[in-house]
């Protein structure tokens, strides 16, 4: 079988890690992966640096789309994926999650009777107004096969019509929907020993284990609108000043740009001026595993970082009004608060005055990549 994957953002680059390990220790005799990078993130801090320190095969195609308006960055990766797949004629097009390249890659796919492949299916945050939700949405409705990491997931899809027992071949019309757990869980477990090997920015930043705290905002709706931009740093100030511990906060490019242009002069010179808090440059895989780890508490707009936080016990406090990753706040171990400064210094003194919390198995059993791999050669 021949798959051409599509990767561009950079939590695409590092999910493809799984299911590109997955091939070569388990399944080089039977499929072929051509990759393909969009070049949605296109700074080395942001892309390069995860192909080498991941072990990821380099891409057969780079489209260099860089950054655009929704539509002509959406529309350049179409027409530019559209002419790899007529060349390369594959059996079918895998994509992650739910970025601009998640929709172009699908919907090149689709006009071309080539069965997209969608991991990561089933996410619903039931906010349209986010961009992520409707190429999510128009994403599964293109795919053949749907890979879904969790339970709910599986539920949301049930509720748009999809079944659970579609029999013989796998088409765009008789689709197939599968439970798999999550390739991110994969990859988490498997990179947290790596990032163990070596020494890791958490050292170099000389971080005591569970006395800091990791921050990290990239979301429009968060860096491009000054008073929720402006609300929230005010909230880590403050909840680094109640807390006394180290605040670390990797910065976006884009994230940082938007500082310096949103935030108020006295928040600025807070922000950039204070002993407790430790601006860095976006932290690579293993880096980002190595803070995760070993933080106390993790502050995120992100999708990947929040079900992270998850993975290695740590509570969360989302900057969002919704998330895609439900089951962690109806467990308990996350709190959204949008970008309301009081909801968050609420939601840390919550989190510590309580240590009850339990982290349940949700995302599956770390062998997500390798299930994906063996339902791919038996439905297409």
């Amino acid at each position: 079988m021949k798959i051409v994957t599509i990767i561009g953002a950079r939590p695409q680059i590092i999910k493809a890690a799984a299911i590109s390990r997955a091939i070569a220790d388990h399944f080089s005799e039977h499929i072929t992966e051509v990759i393909v990078h969009t070049g949605q993130h296109y700074d080395d801090n942001m892309s390069e640096v995860f192909f080498s320190e991941m072990n990821i095969p380099r891409p057969q195609h780079q489209l260099s789309v860089g950054s655009g308006h929704h539509g002509e960055q959406t529309a350049k990766m179409l027409e530019g994926i559209e002419t790899v797949l007529l060349s390369e004629k594959p059996d079918a097009l895998l994509v992650y999650g739910d970025t601009n390249s998640t929709l172009a890659g699908a919907i090149a796919a689709v006009k071309l009777h080539i069965p997209v492949v969608h991991i990561e299916a089933g996410l619903r945050s039931y906010n349209k107004s986010m961009p992520e939700e409707i190429n999510r949405i128009t994403c599964d409705h293109c795919s053949t096969l749907l890979f879904v990491p969790t339970q709910q997931g599986i539920e949301n899809l049930l509720k748009e019509g999809f079944s659970l027992d579609a029999k013989g071949q796998a088409s765009i019309d008789r689709p197939k929907v599968f439970k798999t757990g999550d390739i991110m869980f994969d990859n988490s477990m498997y990179f947290a020993e790596k990032s163990r090997e070596s020494k890791r920015i958490a050292d170099v930043l000389h971080l005591q284990d569970k006395n800091f705290i990791l921050c990290t905002i990239h979301r429009d709706s968060n860096t491009d609108h000054a008073e929720n931009l402006n609300n929230i740093v005010q909230g880590l100030l403050r909840i680094q000043e109640v807390s006394e511990q180290t605040l670390v906060l990797p910065l976006h490019p884009r994230t940082r740009k938007k500082m310096t242009e949103l935030l108020s002069p006295e928040l600025m010179e807070q922000l950039y001026g204070h002993g407790g808090i430790k601006l860095i440059e976006p932290a690579g895989f293993l880096d980002m595993i190595s803070l995760e780890s070993r933080c106390s508490l993790v502050i995120t707009d992100s999708g990947g970082v929040q079900k992270e936080a998850f993975f290695f016990e740590k509570p969360c406090i989302i900057l969002r009004e919704q998330t895609e990753w439900v089951e962690i706040v109806e467990h308990g171990t996350a709190r959204l608060v949008g970008a309301n400064q009081a909801a968050m210094v609420e939601a840390f003194m919550a989190f510590q005055e309580s240590n009850s919390y339990t982290y349940p198995p949700l995302f599956g059993n770390g062998r997500a990549a390798e299930e994906i791999c063996r339902l791919m050669l038996e439905n297409l």
